[in-house]
């Protein structure tokens, strides 16, 4: 979902993300639900005429979306009236074929074809209408006001441990204090920067190793930091900041209570269509101040995932042998694919613009982009 202050044509949800599936099968089985209630008043035999009725709306769901699945690409780059008709000629197409299994197998009563494709159309609209509202209610406004409230959470704490790091040098060594404030300039550039959008996974990387170039200073031996990056997809985007607080957390609450070396750990590497992110730091127990701490980053960074990716991004932690680890999934989607599809939309637009005032003609199709490859790789152990 890209999030822009300017309005925002409705659009069709996107039918690979596992939200959205999920959110499709409970509806439609909730829906079934009632429909059943209604036909069946009677709680005595309403599950008999729940089951009877999920018997041929089951196989027609799981069907419609497997083709849905398929054509996701081909459906988004189509607009969105073209879409509902697509898929209302795909529920009746699926409809009719389902029920005509069904019917070779188990005698149907009269109109029951009929009675299947109202509800299954019924069903689509309900749901159409319903993702359009969502839609509409994500983006721009909502999204982007706490997308951006998320955002100015980190920027204190991030603001007063780098200028502590700068401080500490001032006078032992005003040379790396220097070097220190040119770091701080650059940061501070992506910090002030528009941070909607999703940024590069190399580029959150540069800006982390520049954090911890920061802290290293300050801290020298006591802060010791392992990149496990061989199997990293660097054209991945991620929402920006996704790590740097995590690894702010890792040394506030890891590394600066100890006076003992300790190490962070940064492993990033692709597996199965996704992108792993997990990070590891000592662990001391402190008491609430840790956990708060560590509680407020986490809950931020969940949502902007939520935000992004819906059902399809996750943050969990856990403790393990002293260790506190973080572990972050996200889908892959690369730099590569994202610059296709914004291609596919300003051509679009412009045979539009081009159809509108020009004579009538056959218009020109645009290729739709390919999707992103996936990057082969194994998790670091």
């Amino acid at each position: 979902m890209i999030i822009r202050q300017n309005t925002i044509a409705l659009e069709l949800p996107d039918f690979r993300n596992l939200g959205t599936i999920l959110r499709i099968v409970l509806a439609v089985n909730v829906l079934t639900a009632v429909a059943a209630l209604v036909r069946e008043p009677q709680l005595a035999l309403w599950a008999a005429q729940w089951l009877d009725m999920s018997a041929a709306v089951e196989p027609h769901l799981i069907f419609q979306l497997a083709v849905l699945y398929a054509i996701a690409p081909w459906l988004t780059r189509q607009s969105p009236p073209t879409g509902a008709l697509v898929i209302a000629a795909l529920t009746v197409a699926v409809g009719i074929a389902v029920q005509a299994l069904i019917s070779s197998q188990i005698p149907r009563p009269p109109f029951a074809l009929l009675r299947h494709l109202l509800f299954a159309l019924g069903v689509a609209g309900v749901l159409v209408a319903y993702f359009a509202l969502r839609a509409k209610a994500l983006s721009p406004a909502i999204a982007e006001s706490r997308l951006q409230a998320l955002q100015a959470r980190i920027r204190p704490h991030f603001l007063f441990n780098s200028i502590n790091a700068v401080l500490s040098l001032i006078r032992s060594d005003p040379k790396q204090a220097e070097t220190a404030l040119v770091d701080m300039a650059d940061l501070f550039r992506v910090l002030m920067r528009d941070n909607r959008e999703l940024v590069p996974l190399t580029d959150e990387i540069e800006l982390c190793r520049q954090y911890l170039a920061l802290e290293k200073l300050r801290l020298t031996d006591r802060l010791n930091v392992e990149w496990h990056l061989n199997s990293m997809p660097g054209d991945a985007l991620v929402p920006p900041l996704v790590l740097q607080p995590l690894l702010e957390n890792a040394v506030y609450h890891g590394i600066e209570p100890s006076s003992a070396p300790g190490v962070v750990s940064i492993n990033i590497f692709y597996k199965g269509g996704e992108v792993h992110a997990i990070l590891r730091n000592p662990y001391q127990a402190v008491g609430g101040r840790h956990h708060a701490g560590n509680k407020m980053a986490l809950a931020n960074i969940r949502e902007r995932l939520k935000l992004h990716f819906d059902a399809e991004g996750s943050l969990e932690s856990r403790v393990r042998d002293a260790i506190y680890e973080v572990h972050i999934r996200m889908p892959y989607r690369s730099t590569k694919a994202a610059a296709q599809a914004k291609t596919t939309v300003a051509t679009d637009e412009r045979g539009r613009v081009s159809r509108d005032v020009a004579a009538p003609g056959t218009p020109a199709r645009a290729e739709g982009p390919a999707l992103a490859n996936g990057h082969p790789g194994t998790p670091h152990g």
